[in-house]
């Protein structure tokens, strides 16, 4: 495989525009977070159209105003720039996983970032970055329907379906603090209870039915604050990275999506761990999986838009606090 890849792949799909309305990184390069699309549905195995993605959640963005958010009381917009769509092959997953890491890295190097996919299949790689930027393993929050832990992908030996089990076996994340919320598609067992088997945590969606309110998730919320501590060194919790596929939601509240699965979660219970886990020390997220060829009214991309904006909120106030 050469180890060159073109300055420009200009794919007609990328996005044009800015998440929120923020300036554009060229313009200003010192903010300390941003935002970049990935825009490939190579490994999807279902419907395609991820690729859309990215100028969907942006777009759906735009409406969010002033971007203060309720219950942070924060805005991400002064700390925020938009780095555009990562430009990438477009025929390979390897060569668009090779490509992707070294921006990726240096975006991590300079930003907090927030990643718009695309498929799954990116997060390997960006995981791969974190922990050449970081220097050691992650916790993860994990929302989907799926599992992600095949071992291989329809006979394939990686796709968007094996990424989770390729992270950990490669080592990049804290197997006790994985924690995947959701989860609810057909499996073999083995591959459903991988993350439980390995020592950390499966939140099925069985499992939250009923639970909607901060307070009806406190056990979810608290097992997360209880894996991280049990993770931490010299007193320091891990670093967190939250990765959203958008059909974690039931598709009543994102039907724009490759793999849909009946009995997700509502917008609401999404909205209400994340934003009560909004003071952990997260280091990035990425959002992924929204096709908007199979959306209605904007719903998918609105939502993707609301979880990454308050994703940002929190970290806006975060900032806050450290001042």
């Amino acid at each position: 495989m050469s180890d060159h890849f073109p300055a420009n792949h200009g794919f007609a799909f990328l996005s044009s525009g800015s998440y929120l309305k923020v300036p554009a990184r060229a313009s200003a390069p010192t903010k300390p977070a941003a935002v970049a699309g990935i825009a490939w549905d190579g490994c999807v195995t279902n419907r395609p159209g991820a690729r859309f993605g990215p100028m969907a959640i942006r777009r759906a963005s735009q409406m969010l105003c002033d971007g203060i958010h309720p219950h942070f009381d924060a805005s991400p917009y002064e700390l925020l720039c938009d780095a555009g769509d990562l430009l990438l092959p477009n025929t390979s997953l390897e060569t668009m996983r090779a490509a992707l890491e070294p921006q990726a890295e240096a975006l991590i190097r300079q930003h907090h970032m927030c990643w718009l996919g695309g498929d799954h299949s990116v997060t390997l790689p960006l995981l791969r970055a974190y922990k050449k930027v970081l220097g050691r393993p992650l916790a993860i929050v994990h929302f989907d329907a799926h599992c992600d832990t095949w071992t291989d992908h329809f006979g394939e030996p990686s796709g968007h379906g094996t990424w989770t089990y390729e992270a950990l076996q490669e080592g990049l994340l804290i197997p006790e603090a994985t924690i995947q919320i959701g989860i609810r598609s057909c499996g073999d067992k083995a591959a459903r209870e991988y993350v439980n088997t390995v020592g950390g945590r499966v939140f099925t969606a069985r499992e939250l039915r009923g639970a909607e309110s901060p307070a009806q998730l406190k056990f979810v919320t608290d097992e997360i604050r209880r894996r991280l501590a049990g993770a931490a060194i010299d007193g320091q919790l891990p670093p967190v990275y939250l990765t959203f596929d958008i059909d974690a939601l039931d598709p009543a509240f994102a039907p724009g999506t490759g793999t849909p699965e009946p009995g997700g979660l509502s917008s609401n219970q999404a909205l209400s761990i994340l934003e009560e886990l909004g003071d952990l020390p997260w280091v990035g997220m990425d959002c992924v999986e929204v096709a908007p060829p199979y959306d209605h009214a904007e719903l998918t991309s609105t939502a993707a838009a609301t979880l990454t904006w308050t994703y940002l909120s929190a970290y806006a106030k975060r900032q806050q606090g450290s001042r």
